[in-house]
């Protein structure tokens, strides 16, 4: 199946979320298949589908959280679950995609809300520095840029994860799944439990309060 068109000419997505697109999507493979091999107990199968989607699966993780030890630990409690549901996993409902997205999805808002006040104390500038390498942003690091030019690239990202952790949980996770993620409308309904048109109205309003977030932001370091 060809890579999905880039949304670069839609209108409302902020350049700086384009510059960060995560291209994470999984490849056509027959998963219905795979998770009944897993559910046989083949190590392999089980092996294929954490590679396939661990990728994802953290990049969401970290999108909504900004710390990187934490994207981490939630990436293993959400394959810990994937793997002892799998029984209830059910492909005419929807793709194995959007039902690990749905299960991402779930975990995070219950850590969202056990963690809301140790948020609201904790230190951006220390989130940074914990994350590291071990960042998914930091794949843009390669040959190809010039030291300048990733200096300019990670500050950017740093940026785009500030103003994303202002937004609103609900208007962030909207943004997050569409701009960052990939997924079309009919996929984020599936993944949020609401209808399509809440679903285009959240993305509209998310990408509204992120540009103004960045413009604020930019206006202050210059």
């Amino acid at each position: 199946m060809p890579p999905r068109n880039n949304p670069a000419g839609q209108p409302g997505v902020t350049p700086a979320a384009r510059a960060i697109r995560e291209e994470v999507r999984p490849l056509e493979i027959d998963w219905s298949q795979v998770v009944r091999r897993c559910m046989d107990g083949d190590s392999g199968a089980w092996t294929e589908l954490v590679r396939t989607h661990h990728r994802r699966v953290y990049a969401l993780c970290y999108r909504f959280t900004g710390n990187a030890a934490d994207a981490e630990d939630l990436t293993q409690d959400v394959f810990l679950k994937v793997y002892s549901n799998l029984a209830s996993f059910d492909m005419g409902r929807g793709s194995l995609q959007v039902w690990i997205t749905t299960m991402t999805r779930n975990l995070l808002v219950d850590n969202f809300r056990r963690t809301k006040n140790l948020r609201a104390t904790s230190s951006l500038d220390e989130e940074r520095d914990e994350a590291g390498d071990l960042r998914p942003i930091d794949r843009l690091a390669s040959n190809a840029f010039s030291p300048h030019e990733l200096a300019a690239q990670k500050e950017l990202a740093h940026m785009v994860q500030s103003a994303l952790s202002h937004v609103s949980a609900e208007l962030r996770e909207a943004v997050i799944l569409r701009d960052l993620q990939d997924m079309d409308y009919k996929e984020i309904a599936q993944v949020l439990g609401i209808p399509e048109g809440t679903v285009k109205s959240r993305i509209s309003r998310g990408r509204a309060e992120l540009a103004r977030l960045l413009e604020r932001n930019k206006r202050e370091v210059m």
